[in-house]
Order: C-alpha cells, then sequence, then structure tokens
C-alpha cells in the first residue's frame, strides 16, 4: 500500500470558515475523511502548520523512504518562502503542489510559485477536488 502525506500550510485549518466563496464550505477534517473513503489503497497521513519551520521539518522527515508521495498546499507561502522551495528540492519524495483556489488567476503577488520548479506537478483551481487529482498521481 502507497503511503502518501498530505502537508497544509498557513490558514488551512480555517477551511470551511474562511472563504467559502473562494475556498468551499467543508472542513478539511471532512475533505480528509473523503479521501481516504475513496482511497483505500492509500494510506494517507496528515500534517497541518502556520509555522514555516515545521513544515520545512515535516518534508525533511517526509523523505526518509517510508512515504512514496508528498501532496503539498503550502497556502501563502507558496509565494514569499525560499526555504520551503529548497527543501521540496532537497528532497527525493515527489512533491505534488496544490492548491484549492485558481492561483494563476488571483492577485498578482499569488501567480508566482517558488514551490512549483521543484514539484512534479501542480494542481489547482478544482477547489478540494485538487487533493483528489494529487492524490490519483500516486496510485
Amino acid at each position: 500500500m502507497a503511503k502518501v502525506f498530505v502537508i497544509n500550510g498557513p490558514n488551512l485549518n480555517l477551511l470551511g470558515k474562511r472563504e467559502p466563496t473562494l475556498y468551499g464550505s467543508e472542513t478539511f477534517e471532512d475533505v480528509l475523511s473523503g479521501l481516504r473513503a475513496k482511497f483505500p489503497d492509500l494510506e494517507i497521513s496528515y500534517f497541518q502548520s502556520q509555522s514555516e519551520d515545521e513544515l520545512i521539518d515535516a518534508l525533511h522527515k517526509s523523505s526518509t523512504g517510508e512515504i512514496d508521495g508528498i501532496v503539498f498546499n503550502p497556502g501563502a507561502f507558496t509565494h514569499t518562502s525560499l526555504a520551503l522551495a529548497d527543501a521540496v528540492r532537497a528532497i527525493s519524495t515527489p512533491v505534488v503542489e496544490v492548491h484549492i483556489s485558481n492561483v494563476a488567476g488571483r492577485e498578482w503577488i499569488r501567480q508566482k510559485s517558488l514551490i512549483s520548479p521543484h514539484a512534479a506537478g501542480v494542481i489547482q483551481g478544482f477547489g478540494v477536488k485538487s487533493y483528489e487529482l494529487a492524490l490519483s498521481y500516486f496510485l
């Protein structure tokens, strides 16, 4: 059974409450429950943090060979964190960058990802279904 680590960055703990017209009304706990039901052949673990250093540590720890893939939504750190980009680049575990909204169609500051050049792929703009699409990559 493939093991996939879903890592969410800042403010994704507010999913379902924060700007539901943009991000939807489901909590991430609901999303995660649905993902586990839809992908019984994947062992899905989950981590969320507001802290850049904790996200870097999670990426490093997932590169021990025990994890087959990472689905990573770095939130606003996507556009600002060289440290997270370096962490993704440094690990051998494939990373799929995910965004709920279409960041390319939002404010100019959100249109540039520092993470994307180091990811196996990027999925954005499909709401929480973006996580499903990313998990499909690891089947």
